[in-house]
């Protein structure tokens, strides 16, 4: 009810607010308008744009996937953990999040709106607060994408090796020299190999149709789990705490990072064909994922209780085809995933260092790409710890991006003037909730990154 109150105000705020704009006398928006009729301010698009579609943009269903797509994933494999970690009771802060998480992207959408100029993340906190606020915008922005990436390759690494332990290959090398890559190690380079054809792909609406397998990826492998507990004997056996106070840091920065779609929806909002209907968008997914996210929690807990592993799957019976068929399934979704994140890294990137005449532009854009790959690849092996850096990740960038950017960026570029008693209370709510969910989950996540190492 949360999710689809606030939804229909941002509806009604995200279809009025360009008509109710045009009349504002603020400085800020004046500054800005000014600004991006500078050649070299709009030569800078690192806003997270795409060429243009061929379509002439996105449909709202192909939208609705990639959204999707943005929110579900890798978070469930991970839902049960951070459910283990705080309690049955911190069920109810997985809700609470969702509905802040929505509004944020409400408030994201509204930003926007303000300026024709204002259409990505960056450019959003440069019109709130200057160079100043690009920079910070894109730092936690691209910071987040990166880690979750990197995620996507340990996951794949861990779970290829449980479907296929003892797994090895040798590599010849001059001087009669063998280098033998296996396990974790060797399955991380063959899924980025994958996976890399998948990056070059530019449009959102073709896009669409790689999301739509990992969406429907997500809800299959929570079938998969249910079958295990019901028809091969695993059953609901374990009761679980009602609260754990310690492990609440954990639990809020995993459930955050379930919902850490905001760096993609002003990517997702440009390439609609009615960006008028993107809050309809918001409502449906996160309504959609909050109850795929709520049901495996329930089931994963259920199951396993406070020996539930970090990636689920990880706990599944060996040798079920339940369990083989949640694996594979599992597998899905950072193929489906991992482009739609790398993605404005590599736009942004790209508009660094191409130039007008710069030649072969394509030929270019896969160079870097494939070098973004590469360098995931390598922090990967380096750091091979899923639910920790997953929980860091959500606790401090996923907090800034979802949380804390959004609603700073909306005060400042409406005014706490324009946006009543009731909305103000509840973003400083939002605020106050962001700033002790990055705190003390930041905190416990490096703690248990520099104890494993």
């Amino acid at each position: 009810m949360a999710i689809s109150g606030a939804a229909s105000r941002g509806a009604a705020d995200g279809d009025d607010s360009a008509a109710s704009l045009q009349g504002l006398e603020h400085p800020l928006l004046h500054a800005y308008e000014a600004r991006k009729d500078d050649p070299a301010a709009a030569a800078d698009h690192e806003a997270q744009r795409f060429g243009p579609e061929a379509d002439g943009g996105a449909s709202f269903v192909r939208t609705c996937f990639n959204g999707l797509n943005a929110l579900s994933g890798v978070g469930l494999l991970s839902i049960p953990y951070a459910l283990s970690e705080g309690g049955w009771l911190s069920l109810a802060l997985l809700l609470v999040v969702a509905a802040v998480c929505c509004y944020t992207g409400l408030l994201l959408q509204r930003c926007m709106d303000a300026s024709p100029a204002a259409r990505g993340y960056p450019e959003i906190g440069e019109l709130a607060f200057g160079h100043g606020g690009r920079l910070a915008a894109s730092a936690f922005l691209y910071a987040e994408l990166y880690l979750v990436a990197i995620g996507f390759l340990i996951l794949e690494g861990d779970n290829l090796d449980k479907l296929f332990p003892g797994t090895s290959l040798g590599l010849a090398l001059g001087g009669g020299r063998l280098v033998v890559v296996s396990g974790k190690q060797l399955f991380v380079v063959l899924v980025a190999l994958v996976i890399l054809p998948t990056t070059w792909l530019r449009s959102l609406g073709v896009l669409a149709y790689v999301s739509a397998s990992g969406v429907l990826a997500s809800a299959v492998v929570v079938v998969c789990v249910l079958w295990t507990a019901v028809a091969d004997g695993v059953g609901f056996r374990a009761q679980g705490r009602m609260i754990n106070v310690s492990g609440l840091p954990t639990a809020l920065g995993l459930y955050t990072f379930c919902y850490c779609g905001h760096a993609i929806f002003p990517t997702l909002c440009n390439s609609m064909k009615e960006k008028k209907k993107f809050s309809r968008v918001l409502a449906i997914c996160f309504a959609a994922c909050t109850l795929n996210y709520g049901s495996m929690a329930i089931l994963g807990y259920l199951m396993y209780g406070d020996d539930v592993k970090s990636q689920v799957t990880l706990n599944l019976p060996e040798g079920r085809v339940s369990s083989k068929l949640a694996i594979y399934t599992t597998l899905i979704n950072p193929f489906s995933k991992y482009a739609l994140m790398v993605t404005p890294l590599a736009t942004a990137v790209e508009e660094r260092l191409l130039t007008a005449g710069t030649k072969n532009k394509r030929s270019f854009s896969v160079l870097i790409r494939t070098l973004l790959v590469v360098s995931t690849v390598v922090v990967a092996l380096a750091v091979p710890f899923f639910g920790h850096l997953m929980a860091l990740v959500g606790s401090l960038l996923s907090v800034m991006a979802s949380m804390l950017l959004p609603c700073v960026f909306y005060l400042k570029i409406f005014g706490v003037a324009r946006c009543g008693r009731a909305e103000v209370a509840l973003i400083a709510a939002i605020l106050v909730l962001g700033s002790l969910v990055a705190a003390t989950g930041t905190y416990s996540s490096l703690k248990k990154i520099v104890h494993e190492f």
